[in-house]
């Protein structure tokens, strides 16, 4: 029997989600995405250089910073910047989100560009860096819509999309999109990013206590395609709202 959970969502079942593109005017490309309690906002701004290993080639860059302000966790979060490095954990998360979006760019095509997609957490409670990919990712086609509006490109660099999605193993039952009271207490807990075609980018699964079968793991990836499915379908529904 699956354990209660938030919203009254069934083992299956995402939070509701919401994405609201262009949240930030000023950014080439922008959206707010909330995933229950978490709430991310990631853009994407284009700068008409790359970096110097890159120079001459003809082919652009696409990477990803990640912060969590403050006050988005009960207790207060000190500042990378006070710090005078950045958190282990914020690297390692900003690289994910990197190589994640950079699946779906072709960087011929986008030319000697970066695009840099900033994900700041406004409120964590759970999934932040799934959220942030999601949400990254509309950012990046928005912008990539921009550059094409304004004849800086002939035509898009992307190639395809990405999402992705948390589950893991609770009490023995296997969970899609845990917020933190889940994540906290999971057996087994598991971030997935897909394409749009249902292509794995990415596993990054950890059993804290139980080790993590391979039935239990083709369950878990189970619930991420379809969770990943319908987070595909509210992105389309993000780019479309702000192109009509």
């Amino acid at each position: 029997m699956s354990p209660e959970r938030s919203y009254g969502r069934g083992a299956d079942q995402l939070r509701p989600t919401v994405i609201e593109p262009g949240f930030v005017r000023t950014a080439t490309g922008s959206a707010l995405i909330s995933v229950g309690e978490t709430r991310v906002i990631c853009t994407a701004s284009a700068q008409e250089s790359v970096p110097r290993w890159l120079a001459g080639s003809g082919r652009g860059w696409v990477t990803a910073e990640y912060g969590m302000l403050p006050a988005s966790t009960g207790e207060r979060k000190q500042r990378d910047i006070s710090k005078g490095r950045l958190d282990g954990r914020s690297v390692e998360i900003q690289r994910l989100i990197g190589r994640s979006l950079r699946v779906a760019v072709d960087f011929k095509a986008l030319g000697e560009r970066s695009i840099y997609v900033d994900c700041d957490v406004l409120q964590a409670d759970g999934g932040t860096r799934c959220a942030a990919i999601t949400g990254g990712m509309v950012a990046l086609r928005l912008a990539c819509q921009k550059l094409m509006q304004d004849g800086l490109l002939e035509s898009s660099p992307l190639s395809g999309t990405v999402a992705a999605v948390s589950c893991g193993m609770v009490d023995g039952v296997a969970l899609l999109d845990l917020d933190y009271s889940e994540d906290s207490t999971a057996e087994v807990d598991a971030n997935v990013v897909m394409t749009g075609e249902g292509g794995l980018v990415e596993v990054q699964a950890t059993a804290e206590r139980t080790p993590l079968s391979r039935a239990h793991l083709d369950e878990l990836l189970g619930l991420a395609g379809k969770g990943i499915d319908e987070l595909r379908e509210l992105q389309e529904q993000a780019v479309a709202a702000l192109a009509s």
